[in-house]
């Protein structure tokens, strides 16, 4: 589902990642750490064609995001930082402003399902501003999800949110992945992501220095990465 190929991204006289390669398959669930700088989001803005690499190549389902940008879309669901929520708009009206745009069938019985999964259907007619940044994040994951796509991007999902929101979410990502949707998730809580994911990578300085099986890492082999320079 995601393949990358030597892919390389600079920013000027910086290189923020340099030379990955590694491939994910389908209803994958993978962690991504790594320090502040260490190029995580990076990686996923290019892997989402947010932007473009220097160098390299990366493939989502097949297609080629610096080629087939329309078509890696249309297979793609991210949460980042920014929700990409409009906060004078209901949590209902997102949802269909964004099902109209990926031309979903059955919208609204699709959008219903997911306030409800996401604990926000009392609130579905609410505008989006009233909301906790909680409320906001499950609403963003809702809309990510609303087009049912083979591939779940997520930065720092977590950021910000209570127990019982963070609980809310794995269960829902650990859903998606059981339905084969890839997932690939950038994290800064080692334990959390060797308890909730399958496999985990690691970057530092823009390289990967581990991607492994989470059952055979241990926490002290992640900390070193950790400290910034």
């Amino acid at each position: 589902m995601i393949l990358t190929r030597d892919l390389r991204k600079s920013f000027g006289p910086v290189q923020a990642l340099a030379g990955l390669s590694f491939a994910m398959a389908e209803g994958e669930l993978a962690a991504l750490l790594g320090a502040n700088g260490a190029g995580k989001s990076t990686l996923l803005r290019l892997i989402s064609g947010l932007s473009r690499p220097s160098s390299g190549s990366a493939e989502v389902a097949g297609f080629d995001v610096r080629r087939q940008p329309q078509e890696v879309r249309r297979r793609i669901g991210v949460v980042s930082h920014q929700t990409f929520l409009y906060e004078d708009l209901s949590a209902e009206e997102n949802l269909h402003f964004y099902g109209r745009m990926y031309s979903v069938a059955g919208l609204q019985e699709r959008s219903d399902e997911l306030l409800a999964m996401m604990e926000l259907w009392p609130r579905r007619t609410d505008l989006v501003r009233t909301f906790s940044r909680g409320m906001q994040q499950r609403l963003a994951l809702a809309r990510a999800m609303l087009h049912q796509p083979t591939v779940l991007l997520l930065d720092e999902p977590f950021t910000g949110l209570d127990l019982h929101a963070i609980d809310l979410l794995t269960s829902f990502i650990e859903e998606a992945s059981a339905g084969r949707v890839t997932v690939l998730m950038t994290l800064h809580d080692p334990d959390y992501a060797l308890a909730h994911s399958r496999r985990l990578f690691v970057l530092h300085q823009g390289r990967l220095v581990i991607d492994q099986p989470s059952e055979q890492v241990r926490k002290g082999d992640i900390l070193p990465f950790f400290r910034e320079k």
